[in-house]
């Protein structure tokens, strides 16, 4: 069957991410490819509209700017945070925590700042503002079952 992607299939796709300067975020080249069913969420709409209309065996690169991937870095997402809410001795900028948010969920911060006082934590994706190179080869295509 060689239908094209459009919303309802199941795609089964190999992708990588990088950025601009060549750094390889992530990958699935040289391993299977995964399958998800276009707008599950499983991909950023601004990736997820570049596959509409290609079909098994085409490969693509795309450029996706930050407006489209992961958003611009929000001030507001940066927070200053007691130093004694923190167990840990040594803290760094660099250093990843994995924060409860309101919802009982987990949402990772990264420390950008300590003093004695305060932790700054930035909770805006790793990749936000940054442009993304999205590199797909689609393997499968078909119609996603509805359940």
């Amino acid at each position: 069957m060689n239908i094209e992607i459009e919303s309802n299939t199941r795609v089964t796709l190999n992708f990588s991410l990088s950025l601009e300067n060549g750094e390889e975020v992530d990958s699935n080249f040289g391993a299977d490819p995964v399958s998800f069913v276009m707008g599950d969420g499983s991909l950023l709409p601004g990736f997820e509209r570049r596959l509409l209309g290609m079909r098994p065996g085409d490969e693509a690169e795309f450029r996706i700017p930050p407006a489209e991937g992961f958003g611009e870095p929000q001030d507001d997402n940066v927070q200053s945070l007691p130093r004694r809410d923190f167990d840990e001795e040594s803290l760094a900028p660099g250093m990843l925590f994995s924060f409860a948010d309101a919802a009982g969920g987990e949402v990772p911060g990264m420390v950008s700042e300590v003093d004695e006082e305060t932790v700054k934590v930035d909770f805006n994706h790793p990749l936000s503002g940054r442009t993304i190179n999205f590199k797909v080869r689609i393997a499968q295509v078909e119609p996603a079952e509805l359940h």
